[in-house]
């Protein structure tokens, strides 16, 4: 999705659940778990709706990881928070924080991803780099040693989007082909086998590779002609094949060409079409696809008729922004990360509070980080 500025107010006492008269501004929000300060507010008390966090409005980029968080601010600077016990927020230490704290003095930083425990970040010079957890060789540096300060991942300049599933890493280079590498249990690297790799590997040799989306065992994609793809465990129906089967390399999910983003908790996706429109498959225990029920599906499915600009699962649930700004939550809910102040499960989307310019949104964890 394109990014789009968030318009709000930035004053004391401001609240995102109420109305609001708009001035451009980029405030941080969060809410659900906390037990590791994944929030960023300088407690490790879970919240149940969103809370600001600090009153910077230099907030950029948002990327939640399975216990910490990483954005980066208009400057270009990269901040960390949350769980370290495996060098995952790169600030050479092991130590967790539950305010954000720099890396480095860099101000170079444009794009990040991050799993439970290991993040990655794209410079803007096109070098890709990575830091913490590392024991299935997620972080693509040859080995299985875990690093506490961002590292170079080789040496090209061509890296243009990367995305994470829990131990292993999805990339897209500026000629248009994939790369993948880490933990390949389940066939989730998606090059026919089921061997896990420290370094990156292409898959196959198409140059058409466009968006990408990590699940716990499983990888989505969209290609630049509109058609969505997957691979990985199928187990939940979360390939989205009409089955329950694991694959290993690329199934191409229908015919349909008019896919423009995705999503991937640990067993259910969700995917935007260019209409605006809602899709969503896997597992639904939950509730975490929205369709008012808990059943499994196993193909597409959509989820009312309404039109939607974004989207992020975590684990066991789904959060979304509407096109007319609005934010809405559905699935899981034990650490109050649908942000609808209470701990009570939702089958179907309910709207968080009554702002309506909410930007952005990202999760891989049980809490959710968003900029508006």
């Amino acid at each position: 999705m394109s990014f789009r500025y968030a318009s709000s107010i930035n004053k004391p006492g401001f609240n995102p659940l109420g109305a609001q008269t708009s001035v451009t501004y980029y405030n941080l929000f969060s809410w659900g778990y906390n037990a590791q300060g994944q929030l960023g507010d300088g407690t490790t008390a879970g919240k149940s709706s969103p809370i600001q966090i600090g009153s910077l409005t230099t907030w950029l980029d948002i990327t939640g990881g399975g216990y910490h968080s990483i954005s980066v601010k208009t400057d270009g600077t990269l901040w960390v928070w949350g769980n370290n016990s495996n060098g995952q927020l790169g600030l050479g230490n092991i130590t967790s924080y539950s305010s954000p704290k720099q890396v480095g003095s860099l101000t170079t930083w444009s794009k990040t991803t991050a799993g439970t425990y290991h993040t990655a970040a794209i410079k803007t010079d096109g070098t890709l780099w990575s830091w913490g957890y590392n024991a299935n060789g997620q972080l693509g540096l040859g080995d299985i040693s875990n690093r506490s300060s961002p590292v170079q991942v080789g040496a090209l300049t061509t890296w243009l989007n990367i995305a994470s599933g829990n131990y292993h890493i999805i990339a897209i280079k500026t000629d248009g082909t994939l790369w993948t590498w880490g933990d390949n249990s389940i066939g989730q690297l998606g090059l026919g086998n089921t061997t896990s790799y420290s370094s990156p590997k292409q898959v196959g040799a198409l140059v058409n590779w466009l968006r990408i989306a990590g699940g716990k065992y499983r990888t989505v994609s969209i290609k630049t002609d509109g058609t969505l793809w997957t691979w990985g465990q199928g187990s939940y129906g979360q390939s989205g094949l009409n089955n329950t089967t694991n694959y290993s390399s690329p199934k191409q999910i229908g015919a349909l060409t008019n896919w423009l983003s995705i999503a991937s908790g640990f067993y259910h996706s969700t995917s935007i079409k260019t209409d605006g429109t809602l899709w969503t498959w896997g597992q639904g225990s939950n509730g975490q696809l929205g369709l008012g029920n808990t059943t499994n599906y196993s193909s597409p499915k959509q989820i009312g008729t309404l039109t939607w600009s974004s989207i992020t699962n975590p684990p066991a649930s789904s959060i979304a922004i509407k096109s007319d700004g609005t934010l809405w939550s559905w699935g899981q809910n034990n650490n109050g990360q649908l942000g609808l102040g209470d701990l009570t499960n939702r089958s179907s989307p309910v709207q968080i509070g009554t702002y309506a310019s909410w930007l952005k949104i990202s999760s891989k964890g049980q809490h959710t980080l968003a900029l508006g």
